[in-house]
């Protein structure tokens, strides 16, 4: 078993941003605004996809946001989880 207090400080961030630029990738891929994918998913603002694809003031996507994402892009969603 680890010790937690080796777990890199900035992992979780890093993750976040990763993901943020996987889920851009696929939308652009998709040929889809940030506001059609937001709209798709159910919001009616871009803000939730344009300030967790960049991370905004550490804003990111939880498990819901990226399984709704997924389903609308029809990408599996480990292309979303994945560290490229």
């Amino acid at each position: 078993m680890r010790d937690i207090e080796e777990f890199p400080e900035d992992f979780i961030q890093k993750l976040h941003m990763q993901i943020g630029l996987n889920v851009k990738k696929a939308r652009e891929n998709a040929n889809m605004t940030q506001l059609q994918l937001s709209q798709a998913i159910g919001h009616k603002s871009v803000t939730i996809i344009s300030r967790a694809e960049i991370c905004y003031k550490n804003q990111h996507f939880n498990i819901e946001h990226l399984t709704k994402i997924a389903f609308v892009l029809e990408v599996d969603i480990c292309q979303l989880l994945v560290n490229k």
